[in-house]
């Protein structure tokens, strides 16, 4: 299970290491270009349900750390859904990894 910090205060999210790997690309991506954003999760039943949202900005310090050391593979679809959730007015809502089932004919993961 890897770990999201997040600010000064070091808030942490607890995500597991291949989706943390995705995002990482999709947050590094729009703060390279100076872009802030509302990234948003479903809450772990360890801590309650219900949604949470932290503003991601440029200025805020970000410490991505994984549990294991092999890189993850990438998921092209995945990648591009999430990247187009954060480009949205709603930001960036992470989203479960699609099944294979989910991916439109003719595309591959």
């Amino acid at each position: 299970m890897g770990v999201l910090r997040y600010g000064s205060d070091g808030m942490e999210v607890d995500i597991d290491d291949r989706s943390l790997a995705h995002l990482q690309i999709v947050m590094t991506s729009k703060l390279r270009r100076g872009e802030a954003f509302l990234f948003s999760w479903t809450n772990s039943l360890t801590i309650g349900s219900g949604r949470s949202s932290i503003w991601i900005d440029p200025a805020i310090p970000l410490y991505f750390r994984y549990f294991h050391n092999g890189g993850a593979e990438i998921n092209r679809e995945w990648l591009e859904a999430l990247m187009d959730s954060a480009n949205t007015a709603g930001g960036l809502n992470f989203s479960a990894e699609p099944s294979v089932e989910q991916i439109p004919p003719g595309r591959t993961a």
